[in-house]
């Protein structure tokens, strides 16, 4: 297995520039996730990588061959792409080893191949079945059977799991987990749902409108963003933004109606800035304050309280354990301050 490399990856369409000079190094048999909102790049930049649109500028590589200019039959990868695309006239043994086939593979060899990539996903009650008697998981697992039975050196996922239903999700994100460890490829996996980049990725790449925001593991994205963009797209539910202003000893929050202390450098005395703060680490006193619980999502463990502040902002709660606050109540939150992120108002990076 080879791991892939990006020099100054432009993609250009006519006059549109949508990609815009991406360097990235995606080590051999890492698990690398792309992440953004839609129309980020993120699927433009896999389909660059498999051949299927053209680099503009710049270079790829893939392990220590050049294969910018490369067809997609040349490079070595499989793609596994949401709609599945299999042949509904075949049975899923047939609809695996088509691609073999194709290149004129023995059929010893084929059956070998499927056997084994059907032992992997857990498909051998289902090889003599065609695709309409398969359930929407199955269906998934025998494209990624067809891409394994290539024997390709890096895997490529563009949203693979987003026709499926919230259970399906969670089962397949498992399955997806399991093969990365059994097999130890290159997977470089495409998604705008932060929940899968967490869970599977042994790297994440954080992109918008065409340009990488960070590059890191998922835990370090969490716990040390650089922006307000990483800060609020990673984590579930998402970062609390207040807006305040530097003040003697901290950061005057209208929000709260204090001035609360945080543990960066911060800018001078009258600068606006940005206060991030995560649910989980805040804590709600109850009958003090002037936040109004407008809301309370209760998911059994946990529940998430929606705070409304004076100056209409809004603020959620992550509560745990019995004693929880009710819709309707005034309270008031703390947290401690080297859980604060503040950012920079004009270019939204992280002052530290």
């Amino acid at each position: 297995m080879t791991g892939v490399t990006l020099n100054g990856a432009i993609k250009r369409y006519g006059d549109v520039q949508v990609i815009h000079g991406i360097d990235l190094a995606i080590e051999d048999g890492e698990f690398c996730v792309f992440v953004g909102p839609s129309g980020c790049g993120k699927s433009t930049l896999l389909r660059m990588i498999a051949g299927l649109e053209e680099t503009t500028e710049g270079a790829m590589h893939i392990g220590t061959r050049d294969v910018t200019r490369m067809d997609p039959s040349e490079r070595g990868v499989a793609m596994v792409f949401q709609t599945y695309a299999l042949y509904p006239h075949m049975t899923v043994e047939d609809n695996m080893g088509f691609g073999l086939k194709m290149n004129g593979v023995p059929k010893g060899e084929i059956s070998q191949k499927v056997k084994a990539a059907s032992d992997i996903l857990k498909l051998d009650d289902y090889l003599k079945r065609k695709p309409k008697a398969l359930s929407g998981g199955q269906r998934q697992r025998v494209a990624i059977g067809r891409a394994i039975v290539r024997g390709p050196e890096v895997f490529l996922f563009d949203e693979p799991l987003s026709n499926l239903d919230a259970e399906l999700r969670v089962e397949m994100r498992v399955e997806i987990a399991r093969l990365h460890k059994e097999i130890g490829a290159t997977m470089i996996y495409v998604t705008h749902d932060q929940v899968e980049a967490m869970t599977l990725a042994d790297k994440i790449v954080v992109l918008r409108a065409g340009v990488i925001e960070q590059v890191g593991a998922p835990l370090q994205l969490y716990r040390d963003p650089d922006n307000k963009f990483v800060a609020g797209f990673i984590g579930s539910p998402a970062m609390n933004f207040l807006n305040g202003t530097v003040a003697e000893g901290g950061v005057e929050v209208p929000g709260l109606g204090r001035t609360v202390p945080v543990d960066v450098t911060l800018p001078p005395v009258g600068t606006a800035v940005t206060l991030g703060v995560r649910p989980e680490h805040l804590e709600v006193r109850r009958g003090t304050g002037a936040l109004n619980a407008e809301l309370s999502e209760a998911l059994g463990g946990v529940s998430y309280l929606h705070l409304d502040t004076p100056n209409g902002e809004r603020i959620i709660v992550e509560e745990r354990g019995d004693d929880r606050a009710a819709e309707g109540e005034t309270v008031d939150v703390t947290f401690e301050s080297r859980r604060a992120m503040v950012f920079d108002v004009k270019t939204e990076q992280r002052i530290r």
